[in-house]
C-alpha cells in the first residue's frame, strides 16, 4: 500500500508565498489548509489536526509564537508539530519560536526539496534547523542568556526589522520587495519609517547601525 501523505497546514500572511510553497512541496505532502493570521491559523489547525504546520514567525494578530501558544493551550491537536518557515534569521526570532514549542526553524531561502525533507523529518519527530540557526538554539538552551533587548531596535515593527536587515545586506528595493512579497512602494514606506525611528539620514548610516549591532 502507498504510504499516507504527510498532512500540512501553511500559515503565512502572503497568499502568493503560500501558493509557491504548495507548488514546491512534493506529492508525499498533502496541504490540508492555509491561514494568513493568528486567529485563522488556530481555527484551521484545530479543525484539520495536521501532522505539520509550516508557520511564519511574523503574522498579524500576534505572530507564530502566539499560534503555538493558543493551539497548545487548547489541547485539540496534540500530535501536530510546528516547523517555522521565515525570512528572518534573527536570534531572538529563532529562540522565541523554539521556546514557544516549534520543532524546527528554516529560512525562506530553502529549496523545495529541502523543505519537503524538513517537513518529513519534523513529522517523524526530529528537530530541523537551517545550519547557522542551530547555534542560536544550542546557546540558548545551554544556559546562555537570551539576546538583550535593544531599545532602539524594539521601536521597529517585525516587518521593519526584516526590511532593515535586507537593506543592511545590500539588497535593492526591488530585491527586498521580491523577497518579502510586498510592493516597492511598501518597501520605501518601511525604510522611511526605520530611518525616522532610528533618527538616521540614509541607507549607508542604516547599514552601519545594523552592522554595529551584528544584525547583518
Amino acid at each position: 500500500m502507498a504510504e499516507r501523505p504527510i498532512t500540512v497546514v501553511l500559515v503565512d500572511d502572503h497568499a502568493m508565498f503560500r501558493t509557491g510553497v504548495r507548488a514546491e512541496l512534493g506529492s508525499s505532502v498533502a496541504v490540508v489548509g492555509e491561514a494568513a493570521d493568528v486567529p485563522e491559523a488556530v481555527r484551521v489547525v484545530t479543525k484539520t489536526k495536521p501532522d505539520v504546520v509550516l508557520l511564519d514567525v511574523h503574522l498579524p494578530g500576534g505572530g507564530g509564537a502566539e499560534v503555538l501558544r493558543q493551539v497548545q493551550a487548547g489541547g485539540s491537536a496534540p500530535e501536530t508539530r510546528f516547523l517555522a518557515l521565515s525570512v528572518s534569521d534573527a536570534a531572538e526570532d529563532v529562540i522565541g519560536t523554539i521556546r514557544a514549542g516549534a520543532r524546527g526553524y528554516v529560512t525562506k531561502s530553502i529549496t523545495g526539496d529541502e523543505l519537503t525533507a524538513a517537513v518529513r523529518r519534523v513529522a517523524d519527530g526530529d528537530a530541523v534547523f537551517s545550519p547557522r540557526l542551530a547555534g542560536f538554539v544550542l546557546d540558548a538552551f545551554a544556559g546562555s542568556e537570551p539576546p538583550s533587548v535593544d531599545e532602539d531596535l524594539d521601536r521597529l515593527s517585525a516587518r521593519e526589522r526584516e526590511v532593515l536587515r535586507l537593506i543592511a545586506r545590500g539588497y535593492a528595493y526591488k530585491e527586498i520587495a521580491k523577497e518579502l512579497f510586498i510592493s516597492v512602494k511598501t518597501v520605501e514606506t518601511h525604510v522611511s519609517a526605520v530611518l525616522r525611528k532610528l533618527q538616521l539620514s540614509n541607507r549607508y548610516q542604516l547599514t552601519r547601525w545594523a552592522t554595529d549591532r551584528r544584525l547583518v
